[in-house]
């Protein structure tokens, strides 16, 4: 366990290294490359227009993880950056390492436990893609709307937290996998290859820890010192939009509405689209129930109709 004061700004970036080699992938994940020569972390930092106490907060909880942290401080667009970083180096570099080095060492051409085994590592590759997309495609864009003084007020990073999976235990499943039952006669590949899985897993526990400890909570942060989004005023319906509203919620086919009303099978189609984006109600349902609300239709006229079905 390292003391809480050993990573400071101070000191030599390369000192710090030295006494850390894994500090290599963290830096690289900063967009931070050797050949700073003797200059201080905080000067490293400045000259990659990286957030020094950003840096700080990241390594002390990869490797000091019982030092206290001021997510006060924290840069949520240095952070951000530095996931995103990260997300390519397991997707480009390091799952599909393991990957070419599992084929080479289990040779799937002999026995099938090894075809079990590749299966069961591009299977956990996929959920990965699938976990790491959320964070691009949902998570990120939201992050960004904030960053850029917008709030958006049907998503919140709460969601993110309550689905956030653990995403390295399969990788401890398939090496206890691959130690307990893979027949007898392991190469030097194979446990090359198994070392590798067991510091994948440890970077995938780290990633998950950033993102749990610093990455929610200081977009959290961010989040409250926001105001929240007014709600778009409700458009009003046009009398059409209504006329449809009453013939869908009594059962009526866009053909048969067409017909009722004298325009085509594409114009309803169009209105109903608009009547779904004003009223965010996709469902008969739920249109029905807004009908009856204001009063466009008696419930005894849906009750017949249901009756007459």
């Amino acid at each position: 366990m390292y003391k809480s004061d050993y990573y400071a700004g101070q000191e030599r970036m390369c000192d710090l290294i030295d006494r850390n080699y894994h500090l290599l992938q963290v830096i690289a994940r900063f967009g931070i490359s050797p050949g700073f020569g003797d200059k201080t972390v905080a000067e490293v930092c400045a000259d990659y227009r990286v957030d020094v106490t950003t840096f700080l907060a990241v390594v002390q909880r990869i490797f000091d993880p019982g030092a206290e942290l001021n997510i006060e401080q924290i840069s949520v667009r240095t952070l951000t950056d530095y996931l995103r970083n990260a997300h390519r180096y397991f997707l480009d570099f390091r799952l599909p390492a393991i990957r070419r080095k599992l084929i080479e060492a289990v040779n799937c051409t002999q026995h099938d436990v090894a075809f079990a085994i590749m299966r069961y590592y591009d299977e956990y590759v996929a959920e990965v893609i699938k976990h790491l997309d959320y964070e691009e495609q949902t998570v990120f864009p939201y992050v960004e709307a904030l960053l850029s003084g917008s709030r958006q007020n049907d998503y919140s990073i709460a969601v993110f937290r309550s689905q956030h999976d653990r995403i390295e235990e399969q990788l401890r499943e398939l090496k206890n996998i691959i130690i307990k039952y893979y027949p007898s006669g392991t190469s030097n590949e194979l446990n090359d290859v198994l070392y590798d899985i067991y510091t994948c897993e440890q970077e995938l526990r780290s990633h998950n820890d950033i993102e749990n400890d610093l990455f929610v909570p200081a977009v959290e942060r961010l989040a409250s010192e926001q105001p929240a989004a007014e709600s778009e005023p409700q458009q009003e319906l046009s009398t059409r939009e209504k006329e449809i509203i009453v013939c869908v919620v009594k059962g009526l086919t866009n053909k048969e509405i067409a017909e009722e009303l004298c325009i085509s099978a594409h114009t309803v189609i169009t209105h109903r689209r608009n009547i779904a984006s004003k009223l965010q109600i996709h469902s008969t349902a739920g249109l029905t129930i807004y009908a009856i609300v204001n009063k466009l239709v008696e419930l005894s006229e849906i009750q017949q109709t249901i009756s007459g079905n």
